[in-house]
């Protein structure tokens, strides 16, 4: 008797116990299996009373009744079955058993207990795959694209219910930031003109909101870019001038170039015909050459080759070697105890010549001093010799030399001594004397023709031929008559006389011109006034 009482007043206390939570809906368990999963939805969870019928309900329909009771217990191949504990079991979940399931559980006594379930059917998110275009995969994976192309990022996947999709971006600059995100089954993100900035690693995460599960698939982006300008070509002199250090650099690129120093003898695009003196990966390349490997009029050239750069965009710096070729005059004079300056000037050689002047046969160095300046304006070198003297006489040499070769220029330099200039001086100025001389007696000459008598020394001189003339008092002029017409007298109580002139021929045409007089004879008559005294001719 007083056991059956402990036990009724025990199932009183239970039944106390589960009351409250029975009437209340905040008892709400939620379920996330997966498609193909078995779901087990729990009841009556208070205790270990059994219940005598369970009811379950969908969205406010019955879907399935049993229990410990029930005169009919499900079918072993019916998908859904209650336990003899009223749990609901569903065997191979599909995306159409989530909903809301409520319990409604009969215990002994006729007490009913209710429960609410929340099933979820969720898959994924699976199937991720994240894609880079237009990219070039490296043999570690490792994308790579060129600076200022347009890039698409694009990520898909499958889940249910829908995915959250987010693309984020870890750099040197940024760390996890996030690009684009949606709710979908794919994401596509774009970037135009990429620059280096924005090399890094790439992240597309797909999440689901319901299972909370998420998947991260991340890819590295490499930018490759490389500097617009060509490369920097250098030399520098060796200790020993017959070598010489040619520098190549182009800083910049990403990643590393491949420099390469040669003799260019074809064309670029047709590709390198010459010798290859030197290629590495590096930004910086630097060769030595000697005179032996190198000519004049080669190309030495430094080509730079880089993935960012288009087939024929190659990057490049040259050369044109060239020997040296100092010019200037040969020959120079001085005159002994003056200064003269040699000029000589080399502007052509490539690399730049050393040019110096020497002195001698041997080709002895100048020494600056009082003796010798040596200056140079750009191209031209000069030496200026102080105070000659004759040992300053001789041969001087403008010697340039660059890696390609050694010339020089002679120029031989007189010295003339101060009485050797006298002589030429006083020579200059008698020969001035008898030409100023002859031109006075000249002028002398000719400014007294009048009063001058042609004799026989005279008589020959145009075409051997010479005239007479005879001198007549004027007042003999009856003797004449016959011969020498008058004029009539003028008013001014002057006389008037004719002069006529006889052309004598020569003693060598005498024969020729005896059988022709007429032209010799001719006469000819000259007017003149003179005084009562006149001399005629």
């Amino acid at each position: 008797m007083m056991k059956t009482v402990a036990t009724v007043a025990l199932l009183h206390l239970c039944f106390c116990a589960t009351a409250p939570v029975s009437g209340s809906d905040s008892t709400e368990t939620a379920l996330t299996p997966s498609p193909g999963d078995i779901a087990l939805l729990p009841c009556y969870t208070v205790g270990n009373v059994t219940p005598t019928v369970t009811t379950w309900m969908k969205n406010g329909r019955e879907v399935i009744r049993g229990g410990a009771s029930s005169p009919d217990p499900s079918p072993a191949d019916q998908r859904l079955s209650v336990l003899h504990d009223g749990s609901l079991n569903i065997r191979g979940v599909i995306p159409g058993d989530d909903g809301t399931y409520l319990c409604s559980s009969i215990l002994p006594g006729n007490i009913i207990f209710h429960a609410r379930v929340l099933l979820q059917v969720t898959s994924g998110p699976e199937n991720v795959s994240v894609s880079v275009s237009p990219a070039t995969a490296l043999a570690n994976g490792t994308l790579t694209v060129t600076q200022g192309s347009s890039v698409s990022f694009n990520c898909s996947g499958s889940s249910y219910p829908s995915q959250e999709l987010t693309w984020a971006f870890s750099g040197a600059s940024s760390s996890n930031m996030s690009l684009a995100s949606t709710s979908g089954p794919w994401l596509n993100y774009r970037i135009e003109d990429i620059q280096p900035s924005a090399q890094g690693v790439y992240t597309c995460r797909a999440h689901n909101p319901v299972s909370h599960q998420a998947v991260n698939k991340s890819t590295q982006l490499l930018v490759y870019h490389a500097p617009d300008r060509h490369p920097e070509c250098m030399w520098a002199p060796a200790q020993d001038p017959s070598h010489i250090h040619f520098n190549c650099t182009w800083f910049g690129a990403y990643p590393t170039p491949t420099l390469r120093w040669g003799e260019d003898q074809g064309d670029q695009d047709a590709g390198w015909k010459g010798h290859i003196y030197a290629s590495e990966e590096t930004d910086s390349l630097s060769v030595m050459l000697n005179r032996s490997v190198l000519s004049d009029g080669e190309t030495l050239r430094c080509m730079a080759q880089h993935p960012a750069l288009a087939p024929g965009t190659e990057k490049s710096c040259w050369f044109p070697l060239k020997r040296p070729y100092p010019d200037g005059e040969p020959m120079a004079t001085a005159l002994e105890g003056t200064d003269i300056t040699l000029t000589c000037t080399e502007a052509v050689s490539i690399p730049p010549a050393n040019t110096t002047w020497r002195k001698g046969l041997q080709q002895e160095d100048i020494i600056p001093g009082s003796k010798y300046v040596l200056s140079e304006e750009g191209p031209v070198f000069k030496l200026t010799i102080l105070n000659i003297s004759k040992d300053d006489e001789g041969v001087y040499f403008c010697r340039s030399e660059n890696p390609l070769a050694i010339c020089v220029l002679e120029v031989y330099l007189t010295v003339k001594t101060s009485s050797a200039y006298t002589g030429a001086i006083i020579g200059i100025f008698i020969a001035a004397l008898i030409v100023g001389s002859a031109a006075v007696v000249a002028k002398t000459i000719y400014s007294s023709r009048h009063r001058i008598c042609l004799g026989d020394g005279f008589g020959h001189m145009e075409e051997d031929r010479g005239d007479v003339l005879s001198l007549v008092e004027s007042d003999d002029e009856q003797l004449f008559q016959d011969t020498v017409p008058r004029l009539p007298p003028v008013t001014n109580g002057r006389h008037t006389t004719l002069v006529q002139i006889h052309r004598i021929p020569s003693s060598d045409h005498e024969d020729v011109e005896t059988s022709d007089t007429s032209p010799q004879q001719q006469e000819d008559t000259v007017q003149t006034e003179e005084p009562a005294d006149l001399v005629t001719f």
